[in-house]
């Protein structure tokens, strides 16, 4: 199989995955999609990449890594909480696909290689969902921009949450970014790619993605700064057009900012604190404290955590939360060991991207965009796989006649 053809195989497979993460909750799209067909849409993405994955990596040939042997052990606490059914079969539903999901992560490490592949293919794919937002837009501004969620973006086409696009935007813009101020890609394909992500960011309304975009890249060029010129320059220029945004249109990035909420529903984070509050004061078992109650819908009480952690000591108990805390420490500790690169800035930007989304999202003790941010920064922190040297040739010895050595000791 040529490399390029495995290329696209492997490109191939974290599309599916990233399909498989969007989820089956959101707005009402321009044609109504039944959940159950959008469950069996995502699911089969899931069973695909695994079954492409294990094609293309028949000797099950992986790189073993601190981050995914985290999220191995992390199927521990999830199948022990959820065996006993408190929180329904579909607990069990949700632990096999997060095996089959990790499974598959185990299958393309062996790809993992230190190079900018991965996120290559992580810009590539989130920048076609968000295409297929834009084009629900355009179709149908008033399904786009629903008055339930306050005149949020919203998907279409595809039912995707104002966070979600958020989110994805944040991203491949922070990545572009990055892959510009390395001299990895022109600028006019990466204003293709960062003006309409910043637009579509802007009509989300998403603070959370956007704070994490822009401390984000203010950590990953930061650890560019002394040895760029072009970060410096970038990272001045930027500090020069906030100043001047900040003062000039203080008052419009208020009122974006707050999106028509009072100081006291603002300061409560939308009513996510008494979620908080009542899922901590909640009665546990010693079992519950330390495996959790079992995957489930991120839900407490019918209302959604909003709170990676608490979602995970929900569901995963204080052993989950210990092992995506290890997640953060060892990815966290590898980028800071690395010596400067595009590379080690593009892991930092996304590490810190999830790190700030996970006081206000939830999504890293499951299978989730963020679980695909983190994967792509293991790959990026991967040492390069040490060349095979190739064996000398068996050179049959010339036979040097009797004269010839004569003369030679002559």
């Amino acid at each position: 199989m040529g490399a390029d053809h495995t290329s696209r195989i492997v490109g191939t497979v974290w599309g599916l995955l990233v399909l498989n993460t969007l989820g089956s909750a959101g707005a009402q799209t321009i044609v109504p999609l039944p959940r159950s067909l959008i469950q069996m849409v995502t699911m089969g993405a899931l069973v695909a990449a695994f079954a492409l994955a294990l094609a293309v990596n028949l000797r099950l040939r992986i790189r073993a890594g601190a981050f995914l042997f985290c999220l191995t052990l992390l199927l521990v606490p999830s199948v022990i909480s959820s065996a006993d059914l408190e929180s329904g079969f579909g607990a069990l539903f949700r632990c096999a696909r997060l095996a089959l999901f990790v499974g598959t992560l185990w299958l393309l490490s062996r790809w993992w290689d230190g190079g900018l592949t991965f996120v290559r293919h992580h810009i590539r794919m989130y920048y076609a969902v968000l295409g297929s937002v834009a084009a629900g837009l355009v179709i149908s501004p008033g399904a786009a921009l629903p008055e339930l969620y306050g005149g949020r973006l919203v998907g279409a086409l595809w039912p995707l949450t104002p966070p979600q696009i958020g989110q994805y935007a944040a991203v491949i813009t922070g990545l572009t970014v990055l892959l510009v101020l390395g001299r990895r890609t022109d600028r006019t394909s990466a204003a293709v790619v960062i003006v309409p992500s910043l637009v579509l960011l802007a009509l989300t309304h998403t603070r959370t993605a956007t704070l994490g975009l822009l401390i984000g890249l203010v950590l990953a060029i930061g650890s560019l700064v002394l040895t760029s010129a072009a970060a410096r320059r970038f990272f001045a220029w930027a500090v020069l057009c906030s100043t001047v945004a900040a003062v000039a249109f203080s008052s419009a990035l208020q009122a974006w900012f707050l999106r028509g909420q009072s100081q006291e529903n603002f300061s409560n984070l939308t009513g996510r604190a008494k979620v908080w509050e009542a899922l901590l004061a909640a009665p546990r078992s010693t079992t519950e404290k330390l495996f959790g109650v079992g995957l489930g819908d991120k839900s407490f009480g019918g209302l959604p955590i909003d709170n990676s952690w608490l979602a995970v000591y929900q569901e995963q108990g204080l052993t989950g939360v210990a092992l995506v805390a290890a997640v953060f420490i060892v990815l966290g500790g590898v980028a800071l060991l690395r010596p400067p690169s595009l590379q080690r800035a593009c892991a930092i930007f996304l590490i810190s991207y999830c790190a700030i989304a996970s006081y206000t999202e939830a999504g890293l003790g499951d299978a989730s965009p963020y679980l695909l941010h983190l994967a792509v920064a293991a790959s990026l922190l991967a040492a390069p796989a040490a060349a095979t040297p190739l064996p000398a040739p068996d050179v049959p010895r010339r036979h040097i006649p009797r004269w010839a050595r004569r003369s030679e000791v002559t």
